[in-house]
């Protein structure tokens, strides 16, 4: 379901940088931020989960990440400092003036998220999809792989991992030099501050997604997580009606 009423709205990174933000609903504010390659379209409108938490009684708050979707992407290196994901969606709280929200995201989103927590964000709750432990403490572990996918498009057999991720980045009309930057923008974190994070938080992962880790080690280590499976890797999980449902679950507890 693509034909909500999407608003497109704009904040400035923290360095000034246009950021695209998309909301939708009415009710209490739920902040979602998508996944490397990715928007906030691909990620939670194109395949229902923004309508499933609409219709839920939830105002959608969705970045594009910089160098992604309709944000600003620059090619200055100096435009991806370590953790400017993480300071742009503090500057998005701050500027939106949200107080009482929930927070959430998918792959890159679930880290840059958990980055937020650290360095201060206070959600009520919070989502962490797509993400295993790994992915958090040792965040440059699939660097490499992203790194060679990015600088030889255009040479690899169809059907293969790095065909297929290529693929993907045409269709979300990705940058390619953009998104070699945001690997620059990878911070780890450690154990003990992921132990530290308070809030009700679900991890949800699809069964056959061990790409950031084993997401069930991530929701071991939380005080308050727990673990929902859904169907599919680390690439079709996110298109699975069963995410949104699993949102929509959690949130409306």
């Amino acid at each position: 379901m693509t034909d909500l009423p999407i608003e497109r709205h704009e904040i400035k990174g923290f360095d000034g940088l246009p950021i695209a933000v998309h909301m939708v609903g009415e009710g209490r504010d739920m902040v979602l931020i998508h996944g490397y390659f990715s928007n906030a379209f691909t990620n939670w409108i194109r395949y229902g989960h923004a309508a499933k938490l609409v219709e839920a009684g939830f105002r959608l708050i969705m970045p594009d990440l910089r160098g992604h979707g309709e944000s600003g992407k620059p090619h200055d290196i100096a435009a991806y400092p370590p953790d400017a994901l993480t300071d742009d969606g503090l500057a998005l709280v701050e500027q939106l003036g949200l107080t009482d929200y929930d927070l959430g995201g998918y792959s890159l989103g679930a880290r840059t998220t958990v980055r937020m927590l650290a360095r201060g964000a206070a959600p009520r709750r919070v989502i962490l999809a797509g993400m295993g432990l790994r992915g958090l403490v040792q965040t440059l572990d699939n660097g490499g792989y992203y790194k060679n996918v990015l600088t030889n498009l255009g040479t690899f057999e169809r059907g293969t991992s790095e065909w297929m991720t290529e693929a993907f980045l045409k269709t979300t009309k990705g940058d390619p030099v953009a998104m070699l930057h945001i690997l620059n923008t990878f911070v780890d974190t450690p154990r003990e501050a992921i132990a530290a994070i308070q809030q009700p938080t679900e991890v949800i992962c699809g069964a056959d997604d061990r790409d950031n880790g084993v997401a069930h080690e991530l929701a071991d280590l939380l005080p308050n997580g727990r673990y929902v499976e859904i169907p599919g890797n680390h690439m079709n999980a996110v298109t699975r009606k069963e995410l949104g449902q699993a949102m929509v679950d959690f949130l409306t507890a």
